[in-house]
């Protein structure tokens, strides 16, 4: 008999759902609605709305939990420095195509005057002629002329109308600035103290931007990395190394470089990502016209399926979930999008052209090799016993075509593996000894819906309860007498 547990087995779906939380989702009645249809992860924007509003909403999520009977992760993602241009003495300034304009190193332009105020001396510091500048999500554009400490002239290569605050994009430099601003720091501390599960750091350009936030965050802090400028590109390997997680952010990526570049850097990101083991998420615009219509364009179905082919962790909504009409549709339909991709016949030759090879350790032997013997067996599932998660992500790694269900003491532990691919997590008491673990994963394998007849793989660390010690691995069947 098929268990109606939301952890069941067979209702598994590998591929993760991120909702951003906002005005249309944000009542506690309203994010259960969206936890039972099928969200795992929900994103606090830290860009908009108050901290105290925050906390509510986390507070309500950590609520809601045993309601729905399985563990959400919440993703606090700040916002990272935002490169303005100040104030326009008439509220606005004309961009003519091919004509040549000032940019001064100033919050205000002077009555009288004709220039584009940027006070941000960070940007001249390392211009040069040549170098490109876009204005309000790439819309606007020009080509510097010749720079200096505090002015440069600029010859307009896209036309149109510039107001006041709009945002600028510097795609060809690595500027000086750090990822981290003061209002991150205080976001962060308000999110660490909340309890999320992971911190996104906004506009990435070096490993040094995550030190830095790990420094200001703490040990235990989780930090997901989103790959949205250029520049981050030059140190893929070295960002995602340094991160929990990463994010292929297209929005900002896509205004800093060509449009069909972008498909191309995010299937370079999945994959180096999956080749280091660490959860990738793929966001901006995924289903973007069900902000208001009731279901999606054929092209927004077919980049959710790309994604899941390519094997991301995670597929995220944005304004589809926070401001949108049809916030619990729209999850609705991203799950049915996805579950229909990890049935189809190619599905599991697509992921395989991004797995890597294990990496020469005991753990990555152990997880490997209980992947390898549960496809050969035909298991129903993979259970392993961890302490910090680690075995886990191993084994998601491997992406294989059966559930891994994550059993941990802690909780915190529990709530992190939901962003993994593949992975049931439940909390579970800590076992003492091989006969507990046999016995314990055998009965969890039960409640899930398992058959007697069903085979099994257990992992474990010996001695139990020591975190990283991942050194066993048993196939059993689910039969108690087994």
């Amino acid at each position: 008999m098929v268990s109606q547990s939301p952890n069941s087995l067979a209702r598994l779906r590998r591929c993760k759902i991120v909702a951003t939380v906002g005005p249309s989702s944000s009542s506690p009645s309203g994010l259960a609605l969206l936890a039972r249809t099928g969200v795992d992860v929900f994103r606090i924007n830290f860009s908009h709305g108050s901290r105290e509003d925050h906390k509510k909403v986390i507070a309500a999520i950590r609520q809601m939990e045993p309601m729905i009977g399985r563990s959400v992760a919440v993703l606090a993602d700040l916002q990272g420095p935002k490169i303005r241009v100040g104030t326009l003495q008439d509220g606005s300034f004309e961009f003519v195509w091919g004509e040549e304009i000032d940019l001064v190193c100033t919050a205000e332009q002077t009555e009288g005057e004709k220039f584009v105020p940027i006070p941000h001396p960070e940007i001249f510091e390392v211009s040069e002629p040549g170098d490109k500048l876009l204005f309000d999500d790439g819309r606007l554009g020009v080509e510097l002329v010749s720079v200096s400490a505090d002015r440069a002239v600029a010859k307009v290569t896209m036309p149109g109308t510039l107001t006041n605050k709009k945002g600028v994009n510097v795609p060809d430099k690595r500027l000086k600035i750090s990822a981290v601003t003061d209002k991150d720091k205080l976001d962060m501390q308000t999110a660490i103290e909340a309890g999320v599960d992971f911190v996104a750091l906004s506009f990435v350009q070096h490993p040094d931007d995550i030190k830095e936030a790990r420094e200001l965050a703490g040990p235990e802090a989780r930090i997901l990395s989103k790959i949205e400028k250029p520049s981050a590109l030059e140190y893929l390997e070295e960002i995602i190394a340094a991160s929990d997680a990463v994010m292929v952010a297209r929005g900002d990526l896509g205004v800093e470089m060509p449009a069909e570049q972008v498909p191309v850097h995010q299937r370079r990101i999945v994959r180096t990502a999956r080749q280091y083991g660490k959860p990738v998420v793929i966001a901006t615009q995924m289903l973007e016209s069900m902000i208001n219509s009731p279901v999606p364009t054929r092209a927004e179905t077919s980049d959710v399926a790309t994604a899941v082919y390519q094997g991301a962790d995670a597929v995220m909504l944005s304004a589809e979930s926070a401001v949108g009409r049809h916030p619990q549709t729209v999850v609705a339909i991203m799950d049915r999008i996805i579950r229909a991709i990890e049935q189809a016949e190619d599905y599991h030759i697509s992921l395989e052209q991004y797995t890597a090879d294990p990496d020469n350790t005991t753990q990555d032997a152990i997880c490997h090799a209980a992947a390898d013997a549960a496809e050969t067996l035909k298991c129903k599932a993979i259970l392993a016993f961890t302490s910090t998660g680690s075995t886990v992500k191993r084994l998601s790694r491997a992406r294989p075509l059966i559930p891994i269900v994550m059993l941990t003491e802690y909780v915190t532990t529990a709530r992190r593996g939901a962003l993994y691919w593949g992975v049931i997590p439940l909390v579970q008491s800590d076992i003492g000894s091989y006969e507990d673990m046999v016995k314990t994963g055998k009965q969890v394998a039960s409640d899930l819906g398992a058959d007697p007849d069903d085979r099994i793989v257990i992992t474990a660390g010996y001695p139990f309860g020591r975190p990283g010690k991942t050194n066993l691995l048993q196939v059993t069947r689910v039969d108690p007498e087994d």
